[in-house]
This record gives C-alpha cells, structure tokens and sequence, in this order.
C-alpha cells in the first residue's frame, strides 16, 4: 500500500543561466540555520569547482538538504547551460516538485522553457520564484505574463496553470507573496514549498527500488550513486540486485557496504533509509546512471528516459609539437586515455572513442561549452595535449540523405547591431523565425541555425556587439544538411622559423593583421602567431633581428612600438582554430599551430 511521507519534500531548483539558482540555495541553506552564526560562508557555496567559480556558471548538478519545522526539504540545484541539459533531465526523476527561478528583468529565457517543458512533461507541480525583484529595471507584473504564456504555450494542465509566484530577491535573502508586502526574511518560501510540494509517496512494505540518477566520484571510495529511495528500506549490508530498464541483460548481485543521507553540505552515514529519502551509496564499482537497486526477489527496473545523445565531436590527440612535454605532468596518449575514460564515470552526455591510431581519441560531447570545461578541466591537473576543430556528428535518414543537428539561437542586441548580427547569421546558413523590439533599446531575434554555424561564432558576435549581446542557444533536433559555408574569412599568420620572438620581426608583422604573441616568446616553425587581415596564410620570420652595421647604433631599434598582442582564451582559440590546425593545450599555453608544421609538406597537401 502506497503511502505519503510527510516529513519529507524533494525539490529542483530549476532556471535559466545566471537567474540566481545557486544564490537562492545559499540563502535557503543559511535561513534554515545549516551555517553557525559567525561561520564565515563563501558566496554561491554549491558551486564546489573553481571553474563553476570562476564563470559564474553551475556545471554539475548538487544535492543539499535543510530542515524548516521538523521537515527535511532536499534541494537540489540544477545547472542552466543547453550544454549540461541531461543533468536537468536526470534529477527530476527524484523530485516531486520544481522552483523555476526567472530574472524579474529578463523574464522568460530559452533554458527557462526547456526546463520547464520537462518538470510538465514529468507532470511535477511549480513554484515560480521571481528573483531579483530589487533590481531598478525589474518588471514583475510583465514577467509573470511572459511565463503564463510560456505555461500555456507548453500545454501545461489546469492544476499546474494555477501555480504559486513568490516573489524574492535571494541577494537581500527574503521572500514575499505579494509586492505590497514588507519583505522580511525567506518563509514565506519555505512554507510555499511545504504547502504546494507533495511529499513522496511509495510503499515500506514493498520489495526495495532505489534509482540512481546521479552519480558523484571520489578518488578514496571511486563512484557514488545517487538516488531516490521509491519503494521498501535501504540499509546497510543489504544484498541487492543492480538492473537497467535500458540494458535488459544487465542483473549484477552487490552488497550495500556504505549508505548516506544529505544534511545542509554534508554527506551524514545512515544505516537505513525509508521511501522519499535521497540517498548516496558507495561500494558499487561500475554503478550508472538509470540503474536501479532491487531487492534479489523482485528486481524490477524503474523507467528511465534516455540521455540526450551528443551533438558535437573533437579529436584529443597527443601533443607532437617541438615544445611537447616541456610544461605538462601527463603528456602520454596512456595518460590521455586513463584521463577521458574517467571522465565518463561521472559525465554521462560524454562519449569517447578510440581511433585506429592510439595517439588519437574522438571525444563527443553536447556543444562547445561542455568540451571546453572538459579542456580547462584537464590542463590544470597538469595534462598536455592538442585538440581539433569542433565538428558536428552527421546523421543519415532512410533514404541516405544527410541530416545536421539544428538549434533554436535567440539573441538579445541593441537596436543598432541587428542587421550585422541578421547579416552574419544568415552567412551561417540562419533562418530568421521571430523578432521583437522592447522599450529598453534592445532587439529580441529567433534563429534556426545549423549547430556547425554557431561554431567559432561567439567571439565574433561579441566584437559585431561590442559585448552588449547575449546569445542563447537549445538544441532542436535534427534536419536535412543546408549546404557548405566558410568557417573563417581571414588566414593565418604563420612563424617561419623556430627561435624567439624579437620586436624587429614582430613589428613587420604586426602590419599584417592582428598578432597572438609580444616579444620575447619562443616560436616554432608551424606556429599560428596572429591572424591574417586577408583570406590566406603567409608565413613570417618572426625570430629576425636587425643586422647591425657600422653606420647603425644598436640603439636605433628602441623605438619600433608593438602594438599589445590579443592574448587569446581558451575559448576564443577553440572558436579561431581551422579545420586544418590545432590546438595546443598545455597547463601554462594555448598555442594554435598548423595540423602539418613543415611549409613544404604543408603546400603539397594544399596542391
């Protein structure tokens, strides 16, 4: 017999990038007195990696817990990049409720609908958090307009048009019901959640299921599954059967041997838990995602969608250039492959292949942003290594046609960039769908673009909109293939000789287009060094020094002026590099360098 367990809510936090998730959990964990009083507490405390620090951005989705009149409210923080969508997809499985967070400015955002399509699709109710309400531009009544339509253009069902809205700015840390409040601290959104969030239900008496929807890693105990406990108990030294709804063959006898429960940021060891209960489980070698834990009687597996397959393939390759193994720890194609098949035990939208040469591996992935945390991730635990050009993975139809990934681009500029912006997307083989201009001076554009379009686009829309425009992305499935295009208007500025970059060589370089480097580097010969202000590579001497005459002081050189080089990020290099380069990613450079680094070699592949 199923029963509720009232003592008990689970709840996603679920938004758009930079809607204030994380920043809403902090003021959740402090309020519900997880932190002492004169505990010194870092700002968005969930986003444990420096890379989701540093960006501003959640990449990995978080389970904490926080207690608010004896009931343990599980939160889980969801992150809000297209990217990392099937984390989204997966933890909703263990929710009975959502929070969707919207900017009181902003209002509906793209991430914004493909979440919600799938907490309706899942039938979950919602709590519709306005955030930031004490912005000065922020505009409440509009936004809540903008999200009804969305509800109904979702065809979402009666119950769930009739949704809460709590209006909050998680930056002061309080919540109120209705604007004409005087808002005090966050209760009126706990006591949303315990009214409007059902509590889990399932039946104690039934054999076990647990589904693991998560899946955490630590170097001591390897993976960590993470689930929600649907039917019977868990406890510890338990025999159970691990089976997959998706894998039909797979019926693997374990042994619980750790089980643990989430409290405020820790992880607390329980010997048993109930229906409802979030729980972490260690011991299982080669548990993944969408497994269930039965009990040996009964094992039947739980549904579980599919993940999301990726869209997006580069080469790893080991790095071969003259400077290999001067600056990394791990630079082996042995240690490349240990590295990205360890990635796979926590990333499930990754795939990794090897090839027919064992110096190179075709790493698949959901877009760039998911490859490039993959690079950045990789460099600073001291790895070494070269990287292709992002390409898209075709697909073919039953007729043989060739079909492309599509995504929907929607684009916030001002008035004055919407045609380059019109101009340059078209280029890529863009169909503009909608556009609509807002009092504030800004133009709303939809596009229905090639995924390979957006490829090495988003530096150039930064420069067209001189960093004023936003640019979001959601993949919309796939399409017949809409015909070639050119990646790259500009060649490349190519060092002639390896040696060490001097003023004197630079100089007339830099009259050629725009450099990556300054004096006093070390070059190779192969080396990408700038960009070409026209459409083909020249190759330069950048290492040439002025010969010294007796007519000529030495001094006479002091007052060539470089112009300061445009140090490239990781990102920006990944957008330039063309299908014909590559590159070079050590823990202290990006470099960019031709594929092939001897000119001759290189002309005679071109011919």
């Amino acid at each position: 017999m199923k029963i509720q367990r009232e003592d008990i809510r689970n709840i996603a936090i679920i938004a758009h990038v930079d809607h204030g998730k994380t920043t809403l959990v902090d003021e959740l964990l402090k309020q519900s007195g997880v932190f002492r009083a004169n505990q010194d507490v870092a700002e968005r405390v969930m986003d444990s990696n420096d890379i989701e620090r540093e960006r501003g951005i959640t990449i990995l989705s978080k389970n904490t817990a926080v207690y608010y009149k004896n009931t343990k409210i599980n939160i889980i923080d969801t992150p809000g990049h297209a990217d990392f969508g099937g984390e989204v997809e997966r933890v909703l499985k263990m929710v009975n409720g959502v929070i969707l967070v919207v900017d009181a400015f902003e209002g509906a955002m793209p991430q914004t609908k493909f979440v919600l399509r799938k907490a309706l699709e899942l039938q979950l109710p919602v709590i519709v958090c306005i955030n930031k309400i004490d912005r000065p531009e922020s505009r409440p009544d509009e936004v809540i307009d903008e999200i009804l339509e969305l509800f109904i253009d979702l065809d979402a069902s009666d119950e769930q048009l009739d949704c809460p809205f709590v209006y909050a700015s998680a930056k002061t840390g309080h919540a109120v019901l209705d604007l004409t409040e005087t808002p005090e601290n966050m209760v009126p959104l706990f006591e949303t959640i315990l009214d409007y969030i059902p509590a889990p239900e399932g039946d104690p008496e039934a054999d076990t299921q647990v589904l693991i929807s998560t899946i955490d890693y630590n170097e001591y105990v390897g993976r960590i599954g993470v689930g929600k406990v649907d039917n019977g108990t868990i406890s510890v030294n338990q025999d159970m059967v691990v089976v997959n709804e998706h894998d039909p063959d797979k019926r693997k006898k374990v042994k619980i041997s750790k089980l643990y429960e989430f409290d405020g940021l820790n992880k607390v060891e329980v010997k048993e838990a109930g229906i409802g209960s979030i729980v972490a489980i260690s011991g299982i070698s080669d548990i993944s995602i969408g497994d269930t834990l039965c009990s040996p009687e009964n094992p039947v597996a739980i549904p579980f969608q599919k993940i999301s397959e990726p869209t997006i393939a580069m080469q790893f390759i080991v790095n071969d250039s003259p400077f290999a193994g001067l600056e990394g720890k791990y630079v082996t194609s042995r240690h490349l492959r240990e590295r990205l098949f360890r990635e796979l035990n926590t990333d499930v939208s990754l795939r990794v292949e090897e090839s027919e040469n064992t110096d190179s591996f075709r790493v698949s992935g959901r877009g760039e942003l998911h490859l490039s945390v993959l690079i950045e991730n990789m460099r600073r635990e001291g790895y070494e290594f070269a990287v292709s050009k992002a390409e898209v993975l075709y697909k073919k139809d039953e007729e043989g046609k060739l079909l492309e990934p599509i995504e929907t681009a929607y684009v916030d500029v001002p008035d004055e960039f919407t045609g380059t912006v019109i101009d340059k997307l078209s280029q890529r083989k863009g169909e503009l769908c909608s556009m609509s201009s807002s009092n504030s001076g800004y133009t709303r554009l939809e596009f229905s673009i090639p995924s390979r379009g957006l490829i090495g686009y988003r530096g150039e829309f930064l420069t067209d909109t001189k960093g004023n425009g936003i640019l979001n992305t959601a993949f919309d499935g796939y399409a017949l293939y809409k015909g070639d295009f050119q990646y790259r208007k500009q060649g490349s500025l190519i060092a002639f000789e390896t040696g060490e970059s001097v003023t004197y060589g630079l100089n007339s370089a830099q009259e050629r287009g725009t450099l990556f480097i300054g004096a006093g580097e070390k070059v190779y010969a192969g080396m990408v060094i700038g960009q070409n202000g026209k459409a083909e590579d020249i190759e330069l001497n950048v290492c040439k020094a002025k010969h010294l005459t007796n007519t000529r002081s030495s001094g006479a050189d002091d007052a060539l002026r470089l112009t300061a080089p445009h140090i490239l990020s990781l990102e920006e290099a990944l957008d330039f590099i063309d299908t014909d380069e590559l590159l070079e990613v050590t823990p202290k450079s990006l470099r960019i360098r031709k594929k092939i680094l001897d000119s001759k070699m290189r002309k005679r592949g071109i011919k």
